[in-house]
Order: structure tokens, then sequence, then C-alpha cells
């Protein structure tokens, strides 16, 4: 006879239950029955707030009732199961019905915390949990302009998000004084809180909500503890999740002092024959609130049921790597430092906004935890030397600092990593389980995924599994692809030439035919950036508009305060004094901040988005047009004044850096590109720290390529000596446009010329002496992608629904009120956090 297991509870832990009992040997011996109170079976939680940006419910479904009642799954929807009683080993439901079991399994996960504060059992107070939720969010957010959430953890910033992308000025309230204060330290917590106020978000830290009274302007009014208050349309409590434990209480099983059902080691209760996993089970006085340790309880209880009790559930890591409203956030172990005798390093880039620290042991052997924000890459190179107590480097330190390489340090690359390190977490997959999937014939992301169920999860282990499958295929003595992600099996270069040789304009068309899913945060703005590269098309067009950055959508740099920098092109650093004068009068009337930039132009700063276009009008009406400081394309070209003043000059640099830059504004490539033109050899203008450089000699001009600044500058190379001048634009346009077809995403040109095969005698075999036979190629590809140009600010302008955009609110005319600017030497800048709390006296702010 067939044993009979009821599941109560069918979200994804106790789907995963279903799932992973169904897949043993054995599993035609179990009649599996679940219930759940939902109207629908299981979905992913995880990416729950993918709702908000097109998911359909279908797309978040872990399986189908097709699929249950195939496998011989019996489920019930819209069925609470209210009672149980283990005596008789029966469950009853809310609708009457009592079914008996061999074995119990409460899967019953948990519900949003909602703090007992008057008012808050209002409509449009609202909670965050179910797709049910967030169809009541939704309907809210039809009649409602202002949005608050109580709560500063992953929850409560995964609905400020969801209220930003339904078009609401967004408000986040948190109790304590940073936000995600169990993940993160309070440098990282400080960081994150600026981050997302520069995205629109605005965060109230140390707020305790006393009433929610109805509003003046607003259909609410939140009193505070300390005598502010805050006026919002609808209220979204995510305070913290408590365990679904009153089934198990009715029934008299063990339970935790503060709730949750008390588990042992395989994950069994007080009670014979019934067994609690996921958010609901208690162990060791811990409650487990991500799904990866759900998981793992849901392969102990089934190895328990089997009779198997050789595994056992003895805790979880709780680290953790997602993005929040855009940005970047990881916690690995002991982020708090909370064991005694903790040690630490912290990296803090004010500038890039990056902050990382290590919390290493007392004798600096171990590493105990780490926190990441606005930078992930060292997540899973951090977390597995964690976990898996290997001891840090001689000099832990630089793990954390920037890489100049992008590769991990010596020794902590995944060659490093025991075989019994689990680099999925959700599903419990190790090292060896992907090593052997490899050795058994998986060779692609896809097969290791259907294979072991690596990177189905969450998602966060899909670079360390990935780095774990191509370290064995070389192993193997396999050549490990290059894809640029799992929507495209081609590389960067691959796909470029399909484009250019097929003719390909859109994503969508090349997504059609050379790829598969919907495309990602990879994939997207690297066929953005060579459809652009190739036809130099408007880059706001509907159907590129989904493929660009924050940047290139608002046409401007977006700055640490979430306004945005005005950079004109200033060709060659030639400005007439009329011209110069409007700089000067838009920069007053709109109180910008004004620099003279590296690259001989001027910057304004502090414009906001509703200003942009007014301004762009002024300066295009005065001849300027967009200089693309926020696109990876041609920058600038600096020069020096040459031979026309200086007395030193043998050439005209200022003609031939006025020529290069009005040839090439405007070209995108894979990242950004600098040139210069030196008068002389004494190279005033530093031509050979750029991308492109030319200096002037008696017999023409010397070429420079390669160049960069930065944080590994690199001296550029001597490609060829007295070219005249057609030679050199010939030169320059091959050069260019062999990068752009050959070059990996975001790779500058000096680390895409260290990386060909052949350096830099091989470049000049392709472009000087026609090697490959497509020098002519490579200048009418140039050609036709020049005659393509448009200034894309003079083109906005001309375009009213695109300059709807240009508002702060969708459904508001409303502006950023959270700017806060202090003068210094003449103008404003942007207040740091201590001038704010010590309210100095602030600048005038100009709408």
């Amino acid at each position: 006879m067939k044993q009979r297991i009821i599941v109560v509870g069918n979200g994804m832990v106790g789907h995963k239950f279903i799932d992973t009992l169904l897949s043993v040997e054995n599993a035609g011996d179990y009649e599996i029955i679940t219930f759940s109170e939902e109207p629908r079976l299981a979905y992913d939680r995880v990416k729950l707030s993918s709702y908000f940006d097109g998911s359909t419910v279908e797309d978040l479904a872990l399986t189908t009732e097709d699929d249950y009642r195939e496998r011989g799954v019996v489920y019930t929807l819209n069925d609470k199961v209210v009672s149980i009683q283990p005596d008789e080993q029966t469950v009853t439901t809310a609708s009457g019905r009592t079914e008996a079991y061999d074995k119990l399994v409460l899967a019953t996960g948990s519900y949003p915390f909602v703090p007992p504060i008057p008012g808050g059992d209002q409509d449009h107070c609202l909670v965050y949990r179910t797709i049910e939720d967030l169809e009541a969010i939704t309907a809210s957010a039809q009649n409602s302009q202002v949005g608050a959430v109580i709560g500063g953890g992953l929850l409560g910033l995964e609905a400020a998000n969801a209220l930003k992308n339904l078009g609401l000025k967004t408000h986040v309230l948190e109790f304590s004084n940073g936000l995600m204060a169990r993940q993160l330290d309070e440098g990282g917590g400080q960081l994150l809180c600026r981050k997302i106020e520069k995205l629109g978000v605005s965060v109230h830290t140390g707020k305790n909500t006393k009433e929610i009274i109805e509003g003046d302007e607003c259909r609410f009014r939140m009193n505070f503890a300390d005598g502010s208050h805050l006026e919002t349309d609808m209220v979204i409590f995510s305070a913290g999740i408590r365990p679904r434990d009153e089934l198990a209480k009715q029934a008299g099983l063990a339970m935790g002092e503060r709730g949750g059902i008390a588990i042992n080691n395989h994950c069994q209760t007080s009670a014979d024959n019934v067994y609690a996993i996921g958010e609901c089970a208690l162990w060791n006085n811990q409650i487990f609130g991500l799904v990866a340790p759900g998981y793992q309880m849901a392969k102990i209880a089934v190895e328990h049921i089997q009779g198997r009790a050789e595994q056992s559930f003895t805790g979880a890591d709780m680290s953790t790597k997602l993005k929040l409203l855009g940005v970047d956030v990881g916690s690995v172990g002991d982020a708090l430092a909370m064991t005694p005798g903790a040690q630490s390093y912290t990296y803090s880039d004010g500038v890039a906004e990056v902050y990382k620290r290590l919390i290493v042991s007392e004798d600096g052997k171990k590493l105990l935890g780490a926190v990441l924000v606005g930078d992930t890459d060292a997540y899973g190179t951090l977390q597995q030397i964690c976990v898996n107590g290997m001891d840090l480097p001689a000099s832990p330190e630089q793990l954390i600092l920037p890489a100049t390489d992008g590769e991990a340090p010596v020794g902590m690359g995944v060659d490093a990593l025991p075989d019994t390190a689990q680099i999925c977490s959700c599903h419990d997959v190790t090292k060896g389980s992907i090593r052997d999937a490899v050795q058994n014939g998986c060779t692609d992301m896809g097969g290791i995924k259907s294979c072991t169920g690596a990177a189905t999860g969450c998602g966060g282990c899909a670079a360390l599994t990935k780095q774990v499958m191509d370290a064995e295929l070389s192993a193997l003595g396999v050549e490990v692809n290059n894809h640029l992600c799992e929507h495209f099996e081609y590389s960067r270069q691959e796909l470029a030439d399909i484009v250019r040789v097929k003719q390909i304009k859109t994503f969508d068309e090349l997504l059609a035919s050379h790829g598969k899913g919907l495309g990602c945060e990879v994939c997207k703005p690297t066929v953005g950036s060579i459809l652009a590269s190739f036809w130099n098309d408007y880059v706001l067009k509907e159907e590129h508009l989904g493929l660009q950055d924050t940047n290139d959508i608002y046409l401007g740099n977006m700055q640490k305060d979430g306004t945005y920098s005005v950079v004109p092109r200033v060709a060659g650093g030639e400005i007439t004094p009329e011209k110069l004068i409007v700089l000067g009068e838009v920069a007053k009337e709109f109180n910008l901040y004004t620099k003279i930039t590296g690259g001989q132009r001027v910057d304004l700063f502090g414009a906001q988005l509703h200003q942009l276009p007014i301004i762009w009008k002024k300066l295009i009406d005065a001849g300027f047009e967009t200089g693309h400081a926020y696109g990876k394309s041609v920058r600038t070209v600096k020069s020096c004044v040459g031979s026309t003043w200086c007395r030193y000059g043998v050439q005209d640099s200022v003609d031939m850096a006025i020529a290069i830059e009005n040839r090439y504004k405007g070209l995108r490539a894979p990242h950004k590109i600098k040139f210069a033109v030196s008068g002389c050899t004494r190279e005033c203008a530093e031509a050979q720290s750029k991308d492109i450089g030319v200096i002037a000699t008696e017999k023409g001009w010397n070429l420079y390529v390669c160049g960069n600044g930065g944080m590994r500058p690199r001296h550029a190379d001597l490609f060829a000596t007295d070219l005249d001048d057609d030679t050199l634009i010939q030169y320059i346009d091959r050069i260019l446009m062999f990068y752009i077809r050959t070059a990996d995403r975001l790779q500058r040109t000096s680390v895409w010329m260290e990386n060909l095969e052949g350096g830099l005698d091989y470049l000049k075999e392709v472009v000087i002496e026609d090697k490959l036979n497509i020098g002519r190629e490579l200048e009418d590809d140039m050609t036709r992608n020049l005659a393509n140009y448009q200034c894309e600010w003079k083109t906005t302008l001309e375009d009213p629904e695109k300059l709807k955009r240009f508002r702060h609110f969708v459904n508001s005319d409303e502006i950023d009120d959270n700017l806060a600017y202090v003068a210094e030497r003449g103008q404003r800048r942007p207040a740091t956090d201590e001038e704010r709390k010590n309210r100095i006296p602030l600048v005038e702010i100009r709408s």
C-alpha cells in the first residue's frame, strides 16, 4: 500500500518537497496530497517584484495543474487546513473535509507582520506577500500619487521598487537607523540609502509610526513618534515576517517562545510523523527567512521519510546577493562583525559609490563575513571562502580592492574550492556535482541547470556556476565558450558580425533569429551598443529604448544627488565668446555648478530632470549640440593651440582636433573613446594617454593607439609615423571600426589590444598592411555610420512624446524635493549627510 503524504502549504518550499519526493527512485510508493489556501499552485516569491516589470503569473509559476495531475499529485486550491488531529493522524480543512495521513509536512510559511498602528486597517493599507497583494497594490496605485513603505529590509525595498515602477512618489520608513539592518553594517546601509535616494525614493530612518489618519493633501497622514509626519495615498506594511504556526499551536506541537514550530535536525516536530519545513519551522531557536534553507529542509525531510537519517539540517548560510532598486547589494556570513575579536578591512569609493568590508578572524586567517554595496563581483569568491573555512591570502584586502584584470586573486579562483563547496544554496548543488555533470556531458549552462538545478532558484549563483563549469571544461581539454549570456550563444564579437552581415537593426529581430528568452541586463545594453555602433540610429526610438541605461535614456550623466550634468560639445576645446556667454547665462539662470573638464569643454552640474529639455533648447538654439558625455562613445578631442599661436608648434593641432571630433562625434563603441592632438613633441595635449593620440611632426602626424588613464593607466603605443592628413584619418577609421567589430563588452581599447593575439604588431598588419583584406570594408562601415549622425538632444526636442519622459513622476508634475546644496567658492554643491543633519544654510534650488 502507498504511504500517504499530506503537504500543508504549496509555496516554494512545499512544492520543493513534493518535487524532491517525486524524483526519488521509489516515488511510486507515495501518494501525495497538498493543500493551498491561495487560488493557484506554487509560484516564485523570490522574483515577485518582476510582476511589475511585465512578468505574468504564468512566468512566475513553478508548476502547473496539468503537471501535478500527470505526476499523480492530488492538489486542492482555495481551501485552508484549519486543524490537525495528531492522535488520529488526520487534518481538517475550512470546507469541512478530513483527510488521513501517514506523514504530514507543514510548509505553511510566514505572514507579513503588520504593527498594531491605529488606522492601519483602512483601504489602501496593504501588504507585499502574494500575487493577490500585488494586484491590490496595482489597483490602489491607479488612484494614488504617493506611496509609503513601512520597513527598510529586503522586502520593504522590493515593495518600494514596485511603487516607483508604478509611477508613485515613494517613501521608505524604517524604525532603525539604517536600511537592511540585519544584513548591512552602518557604512553599507548609509551608502545604500544614498544610492536609493538618488534614484528618486525618499528614505526616512528612525521613524516610529504612531497612527494613520486622514490627510490634508493626500489620502492619509502618518504621524510619527518624533512629532513629524508624512502624507501619502497608500501604505505598504513590510516590517518583517512571522511564522505561520497557528495550526501547529492548535494541535499542541512544541513551539518556540516567540513562535515557530520547533524541529530537530531531521525536521521532525514534537508529534509523531509530523514534519515542518521553511519559514514556519524553528531550528535551534532560529527562523530562516530565505528560500535556500527551506529547500535544504525539504530535502532532509524527504530523506528521513525514506528511512535515511544520514543527512541532517545543521543550519544554513544566510549570505545573500541581490539588486535593490538597481543597486547591487551583497551580505556574507557575519556581516555585522558580532564574532568576538573580529577585525575588518574597509574599502570605500565615494566617487564610484562603492562600499566593501571584510570581517576576518582575530588572527586574520579566516573570513567571517563581508558587506558589498555598489559592486558585488567578489560575492561568489567571498561567500565560498567564508562558508568553506578556507584560509585567506597573505593580503586579504586584495579581495575587495578594484581588480586590474578582472580576475580573482591568486589562489582564490574556483580551482581552490573543495568539491564539497556549495555553489547553489537554493538547490544544494556542490562544486563536485557540477564537475560530475560536466564529465557526464553537460557543456553549457542550460545543461548544468537542467541536470543539477544550479542557478534555477534566485539566480545569484549563476556567475559562479559558470566559472566552475568553464574550469572543468578547460581541465578536460574542451574549448570553453564565451557566450554573452544565457540568451545568446555567441560572443560579443560574433553578435557584432551577425548584426553587421545580416543587417539586423533591432534587438527583437536579433533575439528572434539568434537568441532565446527575453534578454537580460547583460545582453540588452550590449546589443544596444552594437546596433548603435553600426547603424547610429536614434537611441530613444521605441525599439531601442529598453536597451539603454539611465544615462542614455535621459541623455545626461546622473550625478550623486540624482540630478544630471549638461555637457555640450566644444570641438577641440575651441569656443567663441558668444557661446561662452550662453553657457554662463544658462548656468546662472538654472544655478548650475560650472567646471572646465579635462577634455577641454564645460560641464554644467545639478540640472533636474524636468529642466533638461529647457536647458538644451537654449543651448541648441545657440548652436551647441550634445557632447555625448553620457554614452559609450567618442567623448572629446583635446588639443593644444598648435602652430597657429604657439612658437613651438609645427602643425595646426586645433584644426586637426576639430576635424577629428566633428568626424567621429556620436560614434558608439564598446566603451568610451578619448582623443588628443598635440602640435609638437612637447605634448601639451597629453595625446599619449588617450585611446587615439596624434602628435605633430615636421613631416605630418605620428599616430598613437590604445592608451588610457583610469585605475590602470596605460601609455599609448606608437602606431605609425609622419602620416599625411588623409592617411591619418584612414588609419583611425580602420582602427576604430576593427575595435567595434572585435572588442568584448565594456572593453577599453587598451585591454582590447592587449587581448589581441599578436597585439600591436597584429593590429598594424590588419590596418596598415590590410592583411585580412578588409581595410576598404572597415572604411565603408565607418562612412555609413557617420552619415547617420544626429544630435540626439535636437531630435528629442522635436518629439513631444519623447519629452514626456523628462518628468520626475509619471502621474504628477511635482519635482524632486529631496535636493540640498551648500555654497562653496561662489557656486553650489550637494550637501553632505552631515550638513543635512546639522541643517546648515542651504542654497536656493531653482525649478
